[in-house]
């Protein structure tokens, strides 16, 4: 079902370390404005709630398990005895005459307009954490913001903005001025020009600047004016709006409404923000704590303006004394002076002595007794504990079992004993481990009813999106309604699935069993191998132990009543032992052991590889994994297949259910069919021959190495059963979004395409995965052109015609959109995807996009679920992710951070790290079979 409107963003999260939908269940499609919070991420999520007694006579959530939901269990249904009346702009008449003012205009490939909202399904009605805006007549006033000398800190800009807000210039103008604590201001009224503001710099707890404090003068410059009659026009589909762009009003208004947010909360990421004084809290284990905080954003839908608000979770380092968080972490330290896990990272602390607040530079390894230092006002060489004893008359309770911690420059070393720094409230935490992660879902995973009270009862009082007058929305007149939007959907009917043998599978819930039945095509496997690691659990006692040949026996048993042919006897065994991790610094020693293991063992065959290894892990971490698919991806050309010991040693029936997940994966990374779709749900795609592709890049994030690079994926079908997707991988400069060799990329999959079937394909349809609707523009104008390049490179002498397909792109992500939601949620409620069609030459209808859509989201090849993201762009994701593997030892650092650095010498650093990369990645994956094809991750 599409949202109602012309043009409409992107409502999937586009941070850096993306938090994926991993594949959960759904029931026939359900197409509709919101989309659920993706667990503990949080993002640009909104829960769907089933409307009330005028939705549907059966209105019972089906969001999770019916009529139950998330911890606990409880009702789902919010607002379950209050009527859901849909709104009449929201009626098919509305709707009719909409699209029938649309056929008047000029139809064009760039950015089309919608052709029609669909009518497939079963009418339902739903209700969106959408709410209602209601701006004033305005205009709104658009101003840039100088600072100089200039920096490039955010937290020194944050605290010049707070700093300008005490001036006695700026002061009167607060309740109508909003800004993004960088360089840009929002007003409700005119400001006097020219603008310029002195600002004495000092830091908090300072009342006041020091004599001779840095002085950095503010410049507020009038841009433009903002007129809110050009937005009401577009979002009623005016003809004369069809051109209007209006992401840079839209971005005013969240300023607008995020303001008091700003202020008062503690921002993380993208339109997250958390009050974690006034919220409860949740442990989640040593040092690490997790708040409920609320995500908001402004998005124009048909003939109203809404706010989406949604409930987000995110772990905190719990604040105190640093020594007490250092004595928790004590137990593992084996000998050595404690220290703090790396998801810690460069934490801020309060010092005790001087009350200055500054970020750890690093953590020492000797005590405050055993460190010294050159200290002329005390004679000469003292240590730490003696020098606070003399100088601050400080007598410390830690001389000997703590380390002291360094709060200095790049160029000077200032270590402070870890009992005299306290941690600042606030600071988010980094990657959860397992154990935390799971504490968090727990935590994070409500149903849809528990969820919905929690925005409308806490979340729009400390968002100050309602309450007393005085907050910032009252200054700019925009005022907003705090009932739900009520929007009606359709509930699509799930595709018919067939396998080769076996019971039709029983689709309930967009779910299905293969216990019993064969693969389509079922793979060939010539030989395969065992890789037992062990590493230091000892699950597995050795080569010779029972269980270990009776886990074996029943995959390679599994494989065979799957389908796939698999040899006699039994396979290659080749058990492991990796060294002490805490004698082994990033596990070099047991990626060396691994990699030394499976070289020799190809010697020993002499080149005749298998069709696969199947590795046996005891444990997760953040090297082993990775490196694997390095070594077999990258330096051997091997498939690997991964069980986790813990999961494959367990009863017999969660083993089998185990196995046959993991069978999937072989299947198809040996170029099987798992399964497919009846001929009725694929005619959109076969009615002319038509190629797939998935794009998606992934970016390094907080842990890597500066100017590390990003990575891009493209993959794309190979035939007209939309099973196989090989990819095509590059490396580009550091958190670039737009692929940079998007013209070779596509190149080979065209001809890889045509290798197969003798032809290349007429149709070829993108799903551009990871860009926002400000970046929409940015894909036609930068990967459109590199598009129809790759086709020019394919009008060679040999094929003697030219070559030009029909070319549709789709973002997942008011033009030509719809939300989809094909799957259902495990745990808690779940998330729409939402897809805009921002190229079509196809002329697809909207019930050949949305169907279709829904349909191939059951065609996904690793699991017996619908997914929420259809599978090439899922595909192009999972390729991003094992191109991260290939560059793990950048992606997950443990080097002291540049910070620091003059940005001369930062932009050096990144170029050499970049550099380093690039050779660390050398030339990609090495062919695993004859045809040289790249593998289907």
């Amino acid at each position: 079902m599409s949202t109602r409107g012309q043009r409409g963003g992107r409502s999937r999260s586009t941070e850096s370390g993306r938090g994926r939908p991993g594949g959960p269940t759904g029931r026939g499609g359900r197409g509709y404005t919101p989309q659920s919070s993706d667990g503990y991420g949080g993002g640009r999520a909104s829960p769907a709630f089933r409307g009330g007694p005028s939705g549907r006579s059966d209105s019972r959530g089906r969001a999770g398990q019916p009529g139950r939901g998330g911890r606990g269990g409880g009702p789902v249904i919010y607002a379950e005895d209050t009527p859901a009346n849909i709104p009449p702009r929201l009626d098919d008449a509305s709707h009719a005459s909409l699209v029938k003012a649309f056929k008047s205009l000029k139809v064009i490939a760039d950015r089309p307009l919608r052709p029609g909202y669909g009518t497939l399904g079963t009418p339902i009605t739903l209700r969106a954490n959408f709410f209602p805006v209601k701006l004033p007549k305005g205009p709104f006033y658009d101003y840039v913001v100088d600072i100089s000398p200039k920096t490039d800190i955010n937290r020194i800009k944050a605290r010049i903005f707070e700093l300008l807000e005490q001036s006695t210039i700026i002061r009167p103008h607060l309740p109508y001025i909003a800004h993004d604590r960088s360089q840009r201001l929002v007003s409700a009224k005119k400001l006097p020009q020219p603008m310029d503001i002195q600002v004495p710099f000092f830091e908090s707890p300072d009342k006041s600047p020091k004599p001779g404090a840095k002085v950095y003068m503010i410049n507020i410059k009038f841009e433009r004016e903002l007129n809110l009659a050009r937005l009401t026009d577009y979002m009623s589909g005016k003809a004369e709006s069809r051109d209007y762009d209006p992401l840079p009003l839209v971005s005013a208004l969240n300023l607008v409404l995020q303001q008091h947010a700003s202020r008062n909360g503690v921002r993380v990421g993208k339109n997250r923000y958390f009050f974690p004084a006034s919220s409860q809290k949740v442990s989640l284990g040593p040092g690490v704590e997790a708040f409920q905080g609320f995500y908001t954003s402004v998005r124009p839908s048909y003939k109203q303006l809404l706010v989406n608000v949604n409930v987000c979770m995110t772990a905190f380092i719990v604040p105190g004394n640093l020594a007490d968080a250092l004595l928790s972490f004590s137990r593992g330290s084996h000998g050595t002076m404690p220290t703090l896990p790396k998801s810690f990272g460069r934490i801020r602390v309060r010092t005790k002595h001087l009350g200055h607040t500054k970020p750890i530079k690093r953590i020492g390894t000797t005590s405050a007794r055993n460190t010294r230092f050159d200290c002329a006002e005390l004679g000469g060489v003292v240590s730490v504990e003696r020098y606070f004893e003399k100088k601050y008359n400080i007598k410390l309770r830690y001389p000997t079992d703590l380390p002291v911690v360094d709060l200095g420059s790049q160029q000077k070393e200032i270590w402070v004993p870890a009992e005299l720094c306290d941690i600042t409230p606030g600071q988010p935490y980094g990657k959860l481990n397992d154990r935390e992660t799971a504490q968090m879902i727990r935590y994070a995973c409500n149903p849809p009813r528990t969820n919905a009270e929690a925005i409308v009862n806490q979340g729009f009082s400390k968002l100050a999106l309602s309450g007393p007058v005085g907050v910032p929305i009252d200054g700019f007149g925009v005022s907003i309604d705090i009932e739900m939007s009520v929007v009606p959907a359709r509930e699509l009917v799930p595709p018919r699935l067939s396998y080769k043998a076996g019971k039709p599978p029983n689709v309930s819930n967009g779910s299905w069993n293969i216990l019993d039945v064969k693969f389509h095509k079922g793979a060939q496997v010539s030989s395969w191998w065992v890789v037992v690691v062990r590493d230091g659990v000892n699950m597995i006692s050795g080569p010779d132990d029972a269980r270990l040949a009776a886990l074996v026996q029943g995959f390679s048993k599994k494989l065979e009543r799957s389908g796939v042919a698999m040899p006699p006897g039994r396979p290659r065994l080749i058990p492991i032992n990796l060294g002490p991790e805490r004698n082994d610094v990033n596990r070099v020693q047991a990626i060396d052991s691994i990699r030394s293991t499976l070289k020799e063992h190809l010697t020993k065959v002499q080149g005749h590889k298998p069709s696969f290894i199947l590795v046996l892990l005891e444990n997760r971490d953040n090297y082993i994994y990775p490196a694997i698919k390095r070594i077999g991806d990258v330096e051997i050309g091997l498939h690997t297949v991964h069980m986790q010991l813990n999961k494959a040693l367990t009863d017999e029936k969660k083993q089998d259910q185990y196995f046959s997940n993991v069978a999937l994966k072989v299947n198809t990374k040996l170029g099987g069919v798992n399964h497919l779709l009846d001929e009725a749900a694929m005619k959109w795609l076969t009615r002319k021959k038509t190629m797939m592709v998935g794009i998606d890049v992934t970016h390094p994030g907080p842990g890597s190495r500066e100017g590390t690079p990003s990575i891009a994926a493209l993959v794309a079908s190979v035939d007209d059963s939309f099973v196989q997707f090989p990819a095509s991988l590059r490396i580009q400069k550091s958190k670039q979004e737009m692929l940079g060799e998007l013209d070779n990329m596509l190149v080979e999959r065209l001809i890889a395409y045509e290798r197969k079937n003798k032809k290349l394909p007429e149709r070829i349809i993108v799903f551009r995965d990871g860009v926002s609707e400000g970046q929409f523009d940015t894909v036609i104008q930068d990967e459109l052109p590199q598009i129809l390049d790759a086709f020019k490179k394919l009008e060679t002498k040999e094929r003697k015609t030219k070559y030009r397909p029909e070319l549709s792109i789709i973002i997942c992500g008011f033009d030509f959109d719809f939300y989809l939601q094909a799957h259902a949620g495990l745990q808690g409620h779940v998330k729409a995807t939402h897809y805009t069609v921002v190229y079509d030459e196809n002329r697809f209808t909207a019930d050949d996009i949305q169907k279709g859509t829904h349909d191939i989201s059951y065609l996904y090849a690793r699991a017996t679920k619908a997914v929420s993201l259809i599978p090439p762009a899922y595909y192009a994701d999972l390729a991003c992710e094992r191109g991260r593997c290939y560059l793990n030892d950048f992606l997950v650092d443990d080097r002291t951070s540049t910070s620091g650095r003059g940005r001369y010498d930062r932009e050096e650093e990144r170029n050499r790290v970049f550099q380093a990369a690039r050779e660390a990645w050398g030339e990609g994956v090495r062919p695993f079979n004859i045809s040289r094809e790249p593998p289907m991750y």
